[in-house]
């Protein structure tokens, strides 16, 4: 027999593209995870439309103003109350508190848009230019204390160009992030579910 999806949930801050794919993604027939709640920080965020059309519970609450670990109560308390078991982080640009990562350790995934170790925090793209790299990617790791240096689940190489702009690289780097995720973050689940 097959396991219940697991209850999934996806935090963004902006127009959420992977968590659009990871929506589409599981609507495959067996797919280990099920996106039941989206969260931002932002009451703005486009992506929350997305979510709102595919009649996915949503929550949204700007973090302005609040302590980061008062904030992550929050979204701890809406996480749970949704019965959520795992969680992945699209886009999400905030850095979660050392206590909400504690209480979730090992069910938090994020999508990084560089081949990690290389490239940690922002301005992944320029970086990889500037360096003289001859590839860029996107990494899927799971979410520990220290930012972008949980164990890597998975990753996508795409070549830098000739010419190439940080934009330029950053499309191409986001075409391959939304299947990678998707891959990721499935296998992640049916290994959670055991």
């Amino acid at each position: 027999m097959t396991p219940e999806p697991l209850r999934t949930a996806v935090l963004i801050s902006g127009r959420g593209s992977n968590m659009a794919a990871l929506v589409k993604a599981s609507d495959a027939r067996g797919c280990p995870y099920r996106v039941d709640l989206v969260l931002a920080n932002d009451p703005d965020a486009p992506g929350l439309a997305f979510a709102r059309e595919r009649g996915i519970a949503t929550w949204a609450r700007s973090h302005k103003g609040m302590k980061r670990a008062e904030f992550d109560a929050l979204l701890d308390a809406e996480l749970r109350k949704a019965g959520i078991e795992l969680i992945a982080l699209a886009g999400y640009m905030r850095l979660l508190s050392p206590e909400f990562i504690a209480r979730w350790e090992g069910r938090i995934l994020n999508i990084h848009p560089s081949l990690l170790p290389l490239y940690k925090g922002l301005d992944t793209h320029q970086r990889a230019i500037d360096a003289g790299d001859s590839k860029a990617g996107c990494s899927v790791h799971v979410v520990t204390v220290e930012l972008d240096d949980g164990p890597v689940i998975d990753r996508a190489e795409v070549p830098i160009l000739p010419g190439d702009t940080a934009a330029d690289l950053a499309a191409r780097v986001l075409a391959e992030e939304h299947g990678l995720y998707a891959r990721a973050l499935a296998g992640f689940a049916r290994t959670l579910q055991g």
